[in-house]
């Protein structure tokens, strides 16, 4: 019978203790403070230049800030800006980001600049990508770098885990998000120690990325929808079907993003590619109008701040038009994160269940549609579970969340995920 005993020679690695965590603390909390601080200048950069770009320069022109030919021309001007930095710049942007998930492996240090410059000019053109997979990608490369540097015989899966856990800390603002996102991957990491253990480090890093963020920019993603009266029969009907919905919806765009990779693929030519990726991106926005551009954060709370405010046909035009936009701007090269796009492709879509059936609150209709949009997307279940119930910050919509996600996971699970593998096949 087989023995669990270690082989004859090696000791077991000691269990952590206060002494061996305890040297964790100051890196830790460096890498959170510098995580929050990238993501904070990669966001001012890019509304500064979003300024220029939507305001400054069409009011100068005589254009109108979002008339369908000055979307059509940004859009593509930015597709075309993005793609020489890609194929000139030095470092270019690292690799197809199609093939990237939010936590990876470092990417060298020489790739960091040219990375930043494409983030702005995407998150600034109004392409509908989020910051989350460059910044964290950024951070991950920087806090690596520093680290070999400072403690060279530690392992390289601390640097990753507190370059990650200070950047996702620092995009929701509270380290829950990124203790949630790590548990996923850390539980099952070989070692001694329980998962507090292997989470202490990053929880100091994103707790200090958190706090960074919101004494600098105090962000909240409550949407300040309308209150929810208490869970009934019908709120849990509701949920058993806008989740499941909203999840096959997403995983429409899954299915078709190795199809689409691989058209745009065979252009060549990453300038070809993302200059028509931006010419189509304009055309969206002219179909779904200007609330579909952009990473979407802000503009869903302009959607939830009037429930009432369109049609169930022009909601769901806005979360079709939403997620084939995240569908052709990941595919043709540009860099970006899907989380905050498809956050607000949910929103529409749980206000288009609202505006259908005028029985559905649209609080529960809200909540479900972006966890079951959220599962599709990322396949991340804390996550997405996290996402939805923050955006009502109603602790009694939890036991109706938690029932939502079970038909919905099922849908998911075992299927291809938004990522593709070098040959252009899905990742599963």
């Amino acid at each position: 019978m087989a023995s669990d005993a270690p082989p004859t020679g090696t000791a077991p690695a000691p269990a952590p203790s206060a002494r061996t965590l305890l040297p964790l603390v100051v890196p830790s909390l460096v890498t959170g403070v510098l995580a929050s601080l990238v993501l904070l200048g990669v966001s001012e950069l890019a509304g500064q230049l979003q300024d220029v770009l939507w305001k400054y320069l069409p009011d100068a022109l005589g254009v109108g800030r979002y008339s369908t030919l000055w979307m059509i021309v940004v859009l593509t001007a930015t597709g075309l800006a993005v793609g020489i930095v890609v194929r000139r710049v030095y470092g270019h942007a690292g690799p197809d980001p199609a093939t990237t998930a939010l936590v990876d492996s470092p990417l060298p240090a020489g790739v960091v600049p040219g990375l930043l410059v494409v983030t702005v000019l995407a998150l600034a053109g109004g392409v509908s990508l989020g910051p989350e997979n460059p910044v964290t990608a950024v951070n991950i490369a920087l806090t690596y770098w520093l680290g070999r540097r400072v403690a060279p015989k530690a392992p390289a899966v601390l640097w990753v885990s507190l370059g990650a856990a200070g950047t996702i800390g620092a995009l929701f603002g509270t380290p829950v998000a990124a203790a949630l996102v790590l548990s996923e991957t850390l539980a099952s990491r070989p070692g001694p120690g329980s998962l507090w253990d292997k989470l202490f480090g990053p929880l100091i890093a994103a707790g200090a990325g958190g706090l960074m963020t919101v004494l600098v920019d105090r962000p909240t993603f409550d949407l300040d929808l309308p209150d929810h009266s208490g869970t009934h029969w019908s709120d849990a009907l509701a949920a058993l079907v806008i989740a499941p919905v909203a999840a096959a919806l997403g995983m429409v765009m899954v299915y078709a993003f190795p199809y689409a990779h691989t058209a745009f693929r065979r252009l060549g030519r990453p300038v070809l590619a993302l200059t028509l990726g931006g010419l189509l991106l304009g055309l969206l926005g002219a179909l779904g109008g200007p609330l579909t551009l952009f990473k979407g954060l802000d503009e869903v709370k302009t959607l939830a701040a009037d429930p009432d405010g369109w049609s169930a046909g022009r909601f769901a035009l806005m979360s079709v038009v939403k997620l084939a936009a995240v569908l052709v701007a990941a595919t043709c090269g540009f860099r970006g994160g899907r989380i905050f796009p498809a956050l607000f492709a949910g929103v529409a879509l749980g206000l288009c269940a609202h505006a259908l059936v005028p029985g559905v609150d649209p609080t529960v209709g809200v909540v479900c549609a972006v966890l079951g949009m959220l599962l599709a997307v990322t396949r991340q279940g804390w996550l997405s579970l996290f996402t939805a119930a923050v955006l009502a910050a109603d602790p009694n919509l939890l036991p109706l969340l938690c029932v939502a996600l079970l038909p919905a996971w099922l849908l998911v699970t075992g299927r291809p995920q938004m990522q593709v593998r070098e040959d252009g096949t899905a990742v599963r």
